[in-house]
């Protein structure tokens, strides 16, 4: 069945996007800009990792060459297409907002004759300097978006096609893209989120941001999926394939979990002034959201996901899902604001307005795309193994 992108889709979208562009004008005009970049560079970059999780995740089937998700592929190529706006708002956030967002970008950091000079960051300007971190945001973009258009375009020739030279042809190029992505989803957790508190550095930073990203992405692919199964648009889907995503939501909530631990535990047992400082202000200007983000993120999944039926009940996987998506936006927030506006932080109309904007963006991105091609490839070679998948 063809997805039809009606106004029961567009309307809500728009409206979204509508409400939070006012939130965003209105912050601006405000006066708080730094609030206002660092509330835009939250919800951009929240949506771009959901859409990057979806791209990678799309990736690891074909070259795990599984069956069982062939249903929802077309799902997850449809992910794919918000990166090409996202990535494209990264960029001329860094641009317009890198002086209110990145302490690095300040004149005379780096000249040991100026009074503002930093070795710390004078020892890093090697890495972080405006032109070669403009260009590195300029790849991740052209690395991410472009692997998901080609997906979707040899995938719809598949369709047409038949035979195995395109399947051949995407488990090859995922291959290619699964190590570029080992790579940049570190460095651009790096850029664009660490490098705010340029004195800090974690070696498990990246490791810790795609575990982030990932759960969260596995939350929202539930979510859509789900709501298209009810609407009579996945019929193929069964208790199975929702089984298995549950099983990935649980299984990526322990493990963002583990690296929450086991970051905060080497840091805490060394206990070394210039490390430790991340946390400590953490703690004690953001402590509802450092302790209320674990309780979310690690004790709602593993309560609601625990046992097997769980997994395969449809009202719990949405419950789970929904919980994982605010948690991790949370966490997001923790790791975004504290470097930005530091203590005189706020949870408000801005910051929600804002994502809601982003929000409202993905879902009108998505939905579009879902009503341009057909929801199931017809000529997966794989594609009776995911129709009568059972475990």
């Amino acid at each position: 069945m063809q997805f039809e992108f009606t106004s029961k889709y567009k309307i809500p979208a728009i409206v979204l996007m509508v409400l939070g562009g006012i939130s965003i004008g209105v912050s601006f005009a405000s006066g708080d800009v730094t609030r206002s970049w660092a509330s835009l560079l939250l919800g951009n970059y929240f949506f771009m990792a959901i859409a990057l999780a979806a791209t990678f995740f799309l990736a690891v089937q074909f070259v795990a060459e599984v069956g069982w998700s062939v249903v929802i592929k077309r799902v997850l190529m449809s992910f794919g297409r918000y990166l090409i706006p996202s990535t494209i708002f990264m960029v001329l956030i860094f641009v317009f907002g890198h002086h209110y967002i990145y302490h690095w970008t300040h004149e005379g950091l780096t000249d040991p004759n100026s009074e503002h000079y930093d070795s710390i960051i004078a020892g890093k300007s090697g890495y972080l300097n405006v032109p070669f971190y403009t260009i590195r945001l300029i790849c991740y973009a052209l690395i991410w978006s472009g692997f998901a258009f080609l997906m979707r375009k040899w995938s719809l020739q598949e369709d047409e096609l038949g035979g195995l030279v395109k399947y051949n042809k995407m488990t090859k190029y995922s291959a290619v893209f699964l190590v570029l992505y080992g790579v940049t989803s570190s460095t651009s957790a790096w850029d664009v989120i660490m490098s705010i508190d340029a004195h800090w550095f974690s070696t498990l930073f990246g490791w810790y941001t795609f575990a982030s990203l990932f759960v969260t992405g596995l939350s929202m692919i539930a979510l859509v999926t789900i709501h298209l199964k009810r609407k009579g648009y996945l019929p193929n889907v069964n208790q199975n394939h929702i089984h298995d995503l549950g099983k990935f939501m649980f299984a990526f909530s322990i493990f963002w979990t583990y690296l929450y631990f086991s970051q905060f535990m080497l840091y805490w047992y060394a206990n070394i002034p210039e490390e430790v400082t991340y946390f400590i202000f953490r703690q004690d200007h953001y402590r509802i959201f450092f302790i209320g983000m674990l309780a979310i993120n690690f004790g709602a999944p593993f309560l609601i996901l625990m046992t097997r039926n769980a997994k395969r009940l449809e009202n719990y996987v949405v419950v789970a899902a929904i919980l994982i998506i605010i948690g991790h936006w949370f966490d997001f927030f923790m790791m975004i604001m504290p470097g930005t506006v530091g203590e005189h932080w706020h949870l408000g109309i801005t910051e929600i307005g804002t994502s809601l904007f982003f929000l409202g963006l993905f879902l009108y991105m998505l939905f579009s795309t879902l009503s341009k091609t057909p929801l199931v490839p017809k000529n997966h070679p794989m594609l009776e193994e995911s129709v009568h998948f059972h475990v």
